[in-house]
């Protein structure tokens, strides 16, 4: 069967399935998915589900697994406590989850959108089914949309809404929870809502969102709003593994007649790629469709056609332009080498941050407006401001000493010793003295070594101000 005349529909590329000529929203209606693909997704969705909701109660350390505290600044990751002062080491872990997700994109084009990312998870595994649950299949929710309002429609729309959003309530005092951690989130719970109207503002406020976004929003999210998905579009080549129409095998199509001999392709045009199709859109137009969300929903439903026609499987599957248009086979291309390259080293910088990465930070600075002093017994003071940041959960009562040069003496201001509080900061004001014979010019660095006990937990450098030599 020659197939050099195939062309795909381009037409679809001016509009989008979600909106009319007349500028409207076209609701859809996507029919209950099946098979192996989507059961696979069934299961890691629920797997990520559960990581996500326990997540905030989750310890490692005695710390949250993740905590993302921005108005304070403070970030717990994997147990690791994370101030301003390491934003460069989460500058480089971001860098590296970025180019992790292009050369996914590169490779496998968008199958983050339909297996990972949280919004289709939240639609199709727990909003959609409850639809399915509560409303039937599409054709019975596009029939019960049409009807007159009766006590069957009122307690089906009414019991949905409601569930609706009781789990965006769940969904945003989780992310809340991220924030600000969960015990923190459990005395917000338990305090009257008088006392924190600030906080119940704000989870009404994205209740709501998420409820718009899951209720009605649903599916532009990814063909309208969702950066990454516009992104694609130049991430991914010919060579991009994606979801993909087999038209050498399919084409050309036609419908399946009883008792009379098939010339045409093995596509039947019987549209249950498109019926399942959560962002409605034909797979058939063509590879790299920005809508398509490569949930594989069209696989499955192609799938159970050909099953039913003694067929093999694979008329739409997971392949490349150019492995479908000549029958290659996926190439690692000089773009994906790069990227792996480049991800490769960033990874290595990343662990060598982690690694040599201080619990404890300290930062010394001279105070403003201060001139050197000399003392009646020959020696120099410098007057300092000291700030020093515990990054772990367990408290240090700290000293300070003098490490280079040698014979250098430190006197704290109005106090004994610094107390270092778990996931605290304790700042304190202290003089520096060098006999003169340690001064060899007149801005002169020294080493101030931060001691708990005997033990040597963290080191800064700063300058000695003396007189001219």
């Amino acid at each position: 069967m020659s197939t050099t005349q195939y062309k795909p529909n381009e037409d679809f590329r001016n509009s989008i399935a979600t909106v009319d000529a007349a500028g409207k929203r076209v609701w859809l209606y996507p029919k209950r998915p099946s098979g192996s693909l989507y059961r696979a997704r069934k299961w890691l969705s629920y797997g990520l589900l559960g990581l996500l909701f326990a997540g905030p109660w989750l310890r490692l350390h005695d710390l949250p697994v993740l905590m993302l505290n921005l108005p304070a600044r403070k970030f717990i990751i994997f147990g690791q406590i994370f101030w301003p002062q390491d934003f460069f080491i989460l500058l480089v872990g971001a860098l590296a989850f970025l180019l992790f997700v292009i050369l996914f994109t590169v490779v496998y084009g968008r199958a983050f959108c339909g297996w990972v990312c949280p919004q289709t998870i939240f639609l199709e595994m727990v909003f959609r089914r409850i639809e399915y649950w509560l409303e039937g299949d599409a054709p019975q929710q596009k029939a019960l949309d049409r009807r007159e309002l009766d006590w069957d429609k009122l307690w089906r729309k009414t019991t949905k809404h409601a569930l609706f959003l009781v789990i965006s309530f769940l969904i945003a005092n989780t992310f809340l929870a991220y924030i600000i951690g969960s015990d923190e989130l459990v005395k917000i719970v338990a305090d009257a809502p008088t006392a924190h109207l600030g906080g119940l503002a704000a989870m009404v406020l994205f209740t709501g969102v998420f409820y718009a976004v899951f209720a009605r929003f649903r599916e532009q999210v990814c063909t309208i709003a969702c950066p990454y998905g516009r992104l694609q579009g130049v991430m991914l080549d010919r060579d991009s593994v994606v979801v993909a129409y087999d038209y050498q095998r399919g084409e050309p199509r036609a419908k399946l007649r009883k008792n009379q001999a098939r010339t045409a392709g093995d596509c039947i045009d019987c549209h249950q790629c498109v019926q399942v199709c959560p962002t409605g859109i034909d797979i058939r137009n063509g590879a790299q469709q920005l809508e398509c969300t490569n949930c594989t929903a069209c696989i499955d439903a192609c799938n159970n056609i050909m099953a039913m026609l003694d067929q093999p499987p694979g008329l739409i599957r997971h392949a490349s332009e150019n492995s479908i248009a000549t029958g290659t086979r996926l190439r690692f291309t000089g773009r994906m080498k790069a990227v792996s390259g480049a991800l490769v080293l960033l990874l290595a910088g990343l662990a060598f941050l982690l690694a040599s990465r201080s619990n404890v930070e300290a930062t010394v600075l001279r105070t403003p407006g201060q001139l050197f002093q000399k003392t009646t017994h020959g020696t120099i003071t410098n007057l300092y401001n000291i700030s020093v940041i515990n990054k772990t959960n367990r408290p240090y009562p700290i000293t300070l000493r003098v490490l280079e040069p040698a014979g250098g003496a430190i006197a704290l201001v109005g106090a004994e010793g610094l107390k270092l509080p778990a996931q605290g900061i304790a700042e304190g004001v202290f003089f520096a003295e060098l006999p003169r014979t340690a001064l060899h010019m007149t801005n002169q660095k020294i080493r101030i070594g931060v001691f708990s006990g005997d033990q040597l937990i963290t080191e800064t450098k700063t300058k000695f101000l003396g007189p001219i030599q």
